[in-house]
């Protein structure tokens, strides 16, 4: 049995103030050729199709494009989907039966009735049956009808919620099982911060990471396709794998290589995986330096332009140069006088005054500066 996971299409997302309609629909072109040259038995996307709950009508034709490419190129793959925390479980579950017939399945909800249960597609190979459980992204409030409340009448966690829905599935362990899932998994014995620090700045987070679910939930699944963390991650296991995004979708992802995920199943407890690199039409790039270092790396790439001179700048100049340089500009930040912030000391920053502090952010300062300064201090204190 082999099939490719992806997720987070993200289609519709703008990068800092850049449309991106057109390198996702030359990335999602690349991912049905790789469906087509493939010919899987399935192909699996771990929700966030959309990066907004109300898309616009020209993502959702991007996206009814993709699918149309994928039954072109690969006709005899079913076509497996879930809603994921950026999309609209119930626009994403429209037309659930009729699609089925077409062997495509949108599932945008999970159960929320005890009479229902995850929704489950079985597919058969050489080696017997493989059963793809199919769960949307929960919330506790979703499926409180059925995994029930704490002794005080609230809402579960987030783990237990998804242990409690999981264990009513009554799972075949000893036939192949894959669980297609997007939420926010942790390996056993690692911590939500420790993961915190390499999730990026794309991702929507939780407060004190409440969505957090240990991984030892998914021990009933011979492979989990998981979606909803931007970089590929394995959690814990070879078998459990978020793929990450197809495209960069904020600058922290700079110099990650894209993939989709080819997963082969062989015999009960044989499963091999292998990424398939994507190629962008544009790269996400950071480019630091001085002015004249960083004019000399002009590109037709995605670019962060950081600035390291500790001198004034032709400010007007400076941005016409810089965009003539690199016509997908994103943003240009100024590096120098932050890291004479960084170096402070809080006792240090403490007994600075605000204009002190000021000129300390922005560097050198004339007098026209200084007084435009004072002014704007003054009126924030109403002074």
């Amino acid at each position: 049995m082999k099939f490719l996971h992806l997720s987070d299409l993200h289609i519709g997302l703008k990068l800092i103030n850049r449309d991106l309609q057109e390198d996702q629909e030359y990335i999602l072109r690349q991912i049905a050729g790789i469906a087509g040259a493939e010919q899987p038995d399935a192909v699996v996307i771990a929700g966030d199709i959309y990066d907004k709950a109300v898309p616009s009508a020209e993502a959702v034709t991007v996206f009814d494009d993709f699918v149309r490419q994928l039954r072109e190129q690969a006709p005899g793959a079913e076509i497996m989907m879930i809603s994921g925390n950026h999309d609209s479980p119930s626009r994403v579950n429209v037309f659930r039966s009729v699609l089925r017939g077409q062997k495509i399945h949108m599932i945008g909800l999970p159960p929320m009735d005890p009479e229902e249960h995850i929704e489950q597609v079985t597919l058969a190979d050489a080696y017997g049956q493989v059963h793809f459980y199919l769960l949307p992204f929960v919330k506790p409030s979703m499926v409180k009808p059925i995994v029930g409340t704490d002794e005080k009448g609230n809402n579960l966690s987030y783990d237990e919620s998804l242990r409690r829905l999981l264990a009513r599935e009554e799972i075949d362990t000893s036939a192949r099982n894959v669980l297609v899932s997007h939420q926010f998994y942790l390996p056993v014995g690692v911590t939500a911060e420790e993961i915190d620090k390499e999730r990026t700045d794309s991702e929507i987070r939780t407060v004190g990471n409440i969505d957090q679910v240990r991984a030892d939930v998914l021990a009933p699944f011979d492979y989990a396709a998981l979606g909803h963390i931007h970089r590929p991650m394995k959690v814990g296991s070879e078998e459990y794998r978020y793929c990450g995004t197809p495209l960069a979708c904020s600058v922290s992802e700079a110099g990650q290589q894209k993939g989709v995920i080819r997963v082969e199943l062989g015999a009960k407890g044989d499963v091999r995986t292998t990424v398939i690199p994507l190629t962008p039409l544009r790269e996400v790039r950071i480019v630091r330096g001085s002015l004249e270092e960083v004019l000399q790396q002009g590109c037709g790439d995605y670019v962060r332009v950081e600035l390291t001179d500790k001198v004034d700048l032709d400010v007007i100049d400076m941005q016409d140069r810089l965009r003539n340089a690199f016509p997908y500009l994103l943003e240009i930040r100024r590096t120098a006088a932050e890291t004479q912030l960084r170096g402070m000391s809080a006792r240090q920053a403490a007994e600075m005054d605000p204009l002190q502090l000021c000129e300390a952010f922005l560097g050198e300062t004339g007098d026209e500066e200084r007084e435009i300064l004072t002014d704007v201090i003054n009126a924030v204190r109403g002074g």
